[in-house]
């Protein structure tokens, strides 16, 4: 099939900065499709049809896929492919039936604005997504670049940042880049408190850590107390040996069984933006601390699933890890999880029971893997002296499908 369907991207300086393939895409389409902004930019004497985008959205691409094979043009903001609609599109329709014409994005008009390389910073956008997720990105030096869900975003970022122990942190933003409207504020932001601030904005930060503040690794193993938990807790160095075996690679799914207080899934889903996890706990208190430590932690995307493994499970996406923290006692839970985990994935079970070690041999009887025994000592005061206080040994059994 013919490309039908054009996605321009369009600056703040309007239709009249585009380039000519993008102005004849737009000259010759049949069909508009775009924000109520983007279509106030056309002639007010255009007769062609407009599709305005529809809340949710999903109609007003069932819309545009119902008109295909005659010309239609989707007008964008900068870079449709950067946090923008042309990656929604593309879910739906094939690039070979999409003309894409970009714009600069927000992030490369910030950096040219502030003199930073691209290459060199972190990008996230808010728009539509939880301010949390901001947690993770936070370290001494970091340079951050955010797309903005609206006027209040610079402040909520401020507030996030000066909680953190960020507060001497420098930060911009950045209003209608590229039109004449343009403008650049800049402060410190423990004292940001610039609120007339256009819609339309991107934010850009320098990250510096407050005196005594100690950053979180995104490595895993991070320190018991950046938990809120009631001593179900998988400990530092034994979560730091679950998450190696573990081994998360962006894209892929863990469930989390028996997740306790969360932290096995929430450092998988912290080495990566695009890692997703599943934790399934029955306990309500739990199940709160699991919520709590998502968002504190960056990783408000978090499934969090109240039930009782294994009838917990039916009809959960396919994983390709799954970590089993509690419960492998439960009647039908190895089956379960066995059934479910894709072919070529990973089963990973922690114990410290002997009934825990005996059921965990009734599966390597069934499936074959192998185990290893965790023994951790930390040095505590005993009297006015130092001495050794064994941990709980952990037996970890690991088995691929």
């Amino acid at each position: 099939m013919r490309k039908w369907l054009g996605v321009v991207g369009v600056g703040e300086d309007g239709l009249g900065g585009l380039g000519a393939i993008a102005r004849s895409i737009v000259a010759q389409a049949e069909i508009i499709v775009g924000g109520d902004r983007h279509l106030a930019m056309l002639p007010t004497d255009d007769q062609r049809q407009k599709i305005s985008w529809s809340s949710p959205i999903s109609r007003s691409i069932d819309t545009i896929i119902q008109h295909r094979g005659k010309s239609v043009c989707v007008l964008a903001s900068g870079d449709p492919l950067c946090y923008g609609i042309g990656v929604t599109l593309l879910r739906h329709i094939p690039i070979a039936e999409m003309t894409i014409i970009p714009a600069p994005s927000a992030f490369s008009l910030a950096c040219a604005r502030l003199g930073w390389s691209l290459t060199d910073v972190e990008t996230l956008s808010l728009c539509g997504r939880p301010p949390a997720m901001l947690q993770s990105y936070i370290y001494p030096g970091a340079r951050l670049l955010i797309l903005s869900a609206g006027k209040s975003t610079p402040e909520i970022v401020a507030q996030i940042l000066t909680q953190r122990g960020f507060g001497q942190s420098q930060m911009t933003v950045l209003e209608r880049m590229g039109g004449v409207q343009e403008r650049i504020i800049t402060g410190t932001v423990a004292t940001w408190q610039e609120n007339e601030i256009a819609d339309l904005n991107a934010i850009a930060v320098n990250c510096i850590a407050d005196a005594g503040i100690i950053p979180l690794s995104r490595l895993p193993g991070l320190p018991d107390d950046a938990y809120h938990h009631d001593g179900q807790l998988t400990k530092r160095e034994v979560r730091a040996v679950t998450l190696s075996t573990l081994a998360p690679t962006p894209g892929q799914l863990l469930w989390d069984v028996g997740a306790g207080c969360g932290s096995i899934s929430i450092e998988w889903m912290r080495t990566h933006p695009r890692c997703q996890a599943i934790a399934i706990e029955q306990n309500a208190t739990r199940l709160q601390y699991i919520a709590d430590n998502a968002a504190a932690l960056g990783t408000p995307n978090l499934q969090i699933i109240s039930g009782k493994a294994p009838s917990a499970l039916k009809d959960l996406p396919t994983p390709d890890t799954i970590f089993i923290g509690g419960g492998v006692t439960a009647a039908g839970l190895f089956d379960i999880c066995w059934q479910a985990l894709r072919p070529g994935g990973v089963l990973v079970a922690n114990v410290v029971t002997l009934e825990g070690e005996q059921t965990l041999y009734q599966w390597y009887e069934k499936v074959g893997g192998n185990f290893t025994r965790i023994a951790i000592q930390r040095a505590e005061p005993i009297g006015k002296f130092l001495g050794w206080r064994g941990m709980a040994m952990v037996t970890q059994f690991v088995v691929r499908k």
